[in-house]
């Protein structure tokens, strides 16, 4: 039997389709997928993912061991509840996971994906040897996230004071403590919103707030058409443990600086960047008929082949779009093969869609 959120009899009163995700029983959508996906870009959503995995590491060595353990540099957090995107790599510098972690001042919140946690939690433990640190997982948390242009209004319209004035004083990536609640302006939809931590006891009556102050319930469907327009990678499609970081569009979340600083997987990285990659994470656009989707083969004139990580018809633009690993030389133009036959399509830079606009 797969596990339940606190949200599971919610989901079914507001007549959720509900399917298996990485071991939870996750509503996939209420009705209709794109009008979820439309009402995200044009008003405000929620998302039930109180299945996602709240891990705090406190402790006096826990920067140091961050610091180890995440290819990000966590001594870049100086503002209380600034939040950092990083991998946490093996030495061969493949991607175990990816995740959000937050200064709490002293110690940190991470969070990582549900489908990895048991590996996550017994990673973590093992490289914790020889840092006077405490790993503690919290299950007591559920967790939604508000997302579209009007999630802070209508949230705030809910939560009353003083957690508005929290939501409020937020700058973007950054986390705060409102009583017994976490609240983060983060989010997997490339719209301005919130990620809201709240004891399993409270959740169903927040979100029945929520329902009553206009924000619609939308499944995990329409929260992946979303992150795939907002260029946001998806563990176990567009990177694995396999995957390094630097071709799957993550370079940017590798802290260099300082040199001396030994994270797990910089002797590899190093190593790959002196050899050259030969691989490179795109955008793809099918501006005909068709559906890109995830292992399709990409072909590249006089370049060679790549293929499809993640692809998706994209609801805000009206046509196909997906994220590829594809050879480092591609330029601005590929195919790729759907049902035998090859397709056109366009090269481009994510994100494709941020704030409801279309950015290549």
């Amino acid at each position: 039997m797969a596990n339940r959120t606190a949200l599971y009899v919610s989901h079914l009163q507001a007549g959720a389709k509900m399917v298996n995700f990485g071991g939870w029983d996750m509503p996939i959508n209420y009705g209709s997928q794109i009008e979820e996906h439309n009402t995200v870009r044009g008003d405000a959503g929620m998302f039930d993912v109180s299945h996602m995995t709240v891990v705090d590491v406190t402790g006096p060595a826990s920067q140091a061991y961050l610091q180890r353990l995440l290819a990000n540099n966590v001594a870049k957090l100086k503002t209380p509840g600034k939040a950092l995107y990083s991998g946490m790599l093996n030495v061969d510098g493949g991607v175990i996971d990816d995740l959000i972690v937050y200064n709490m001042e002293g110690w940190y919140r991470l969070v990582v994906n549900c489908a990895t946690r048991e590996k996550d939690l017994a990673w973590m433990d093992t490289q914790s040897a020889g840092f006077d640190v405490t790993i503690t997982e919290r299950p007591d948390f559920a967790m939604i996230a508000v997302q579209g242009p009007n999630a802070i209004a209508k949230t705030c319209a809910v939560v009353g004071e003083p957690k508005a004035d929290v939501i409020r004083s937020l700058s973007v990536f950054q986390g705060l403590p409102a009583d017994d609640w976490f609240i983060a302006r983060t989010g997997y939809t490339g719209e301005d919103g919130l990620e809201i931590m709240v004891p399993d006891a409270q959740v169903a009556g927040f979100w029945q707030q929520l329902l009553e102050g206009g924000v619609a319930p939308c499944g995990l469907g329409a929260r992946d058409t979303l992150r795939l327009e907002a260029g946001m990678n998806l563990y176990g499609s567009d990177m694995d443990e396999t995957v390094s970081p630097l071709c799957a569009g993550m370079g940017w979340t590798i802290a260099w600086s300082p040199e001396d600083r030994e994270f797990i997987g910089r002797n590899a990285l190093e190593q790959q960047k002196a050899d050259g990659v030969a691989f490179k994470q795109v955008g793809l656009v099918l501006e005909t008929r068709g559906v890109l989707r995830g292992h399709q083969k990409v072909s590249v004139l006089n370049v060679g082949e790549g293929e499809i990580t993640s692809g998706t018809f994209s609801p805000t633009l009206g046509y196909s779009i997906a994220l590829a690993r594809v050879p480092l030389a591609t330029a601005d133009s590929a195919q790729v093969e759907i049902r035998g036959k090859l397709h056109e399509v366009k090269v481009v830079k994510p994100p494709f869609v941020r704030n409801g606009k279309q950015v290549f």
